[in-house]
């Protein structure tokens, strides 16, 4: 029996040829590997720029001008914007991160633009490299106040239920002409706010009220030493 031999010319060849190759693409498609997910980013929220009634009316004494320092967080590796929580009902002593949600930047920043815009609403507030003096009529010294971030994480006191920790200490510093530096104050500051779902969201928006009010608490204590 002869062999059948079957011939495609024209248009028919370049048809087949052109079917076969995309079948070709789709099959080597298919076998790549699939983009990471990235991880989602959170940060405070826009900040409430009101100021607080009580202080509305403008002082008959303008305010001493507050130097805010850089604000540490000693328990962190710097740099890192990890979203970190806790399991208080399996292992509360380790730290844990979630891996598909971080800060948008490191809590100490986070909390330091809080604190600056926050504190600015009562009193001028300058950094640490400002080279700044009072009046010579204005015998009132300048203060420093160091912050440090020692609690920034979200607790779970059971699978579905969990809250917001800050705790922040801080430190005013008076610069005495005489005596150097003076220490006229020092004060650990713990917030907790209910997160409104157990997730990386709920612990971010609960972050942020904590945050503020940490900042609020941090104002009347400052306002306590004529700040």
């Amino acid at each position: 029996m002869a062999d059948t031999k079957i011939s495609f010319t024209g248009r028919g060849a370049w048809r087949l040829l052109g079917t076969s190759s995309l079948v070709l693409a789709l099959a080597a498609c298919s076998g790549l590997p699939t983009a990471p997910t990235q991880p989602v980013r959170y940060d405070l929220g826009v900040a409430d720029l009101a100021a607080p009634a009580a202080n509305a009316a403008a002082a008959s004494v303008a305010p001493v001008p507050l130097v805010l320092a850089e604000v540490q967080a000693p328990g962190l590796p710097e740099g890192l914007t990890a979203m970190f929580y806790r399991l208080n009902y399996s292992d509360s002593q380790q730290l844990r991160a979630y891996q598909n949600a971080r800060w948008s930047l490191p809590p100490s920043q986070m909390v330091e633009q809080r604190l600056r815009m926050r504190l600015g609403l009562e009193r001028p507030v300058l950094s640490g490299k400002d080279n700044v003096r009072p009046l010579l009529a204005d015998k009132r010294s300048i203060a420093q106040l160091r912050v440090t971030v020692d609690e920034f994480n979200q607790v779970f006191d059971s699978a579905s239920s969990s809250r917001a920790l800050l705790r922040l200490s801080a430190s005013l510093i008076g610069a005495g002409e005489s005596a150097g530096n003076q220490l006229l104050g020092q004060k650990v500051f713990t917030v907790e706010v209910p997160s409104s779902s157990a997730d990386a969201a709920g612990g971010a928006q609960a972050m942020a009220r904590a945050v503020d009010e940490a900042a609020a608490q941090l104002s009347r204590w400052l306002q306590g030493y004529g700040r």
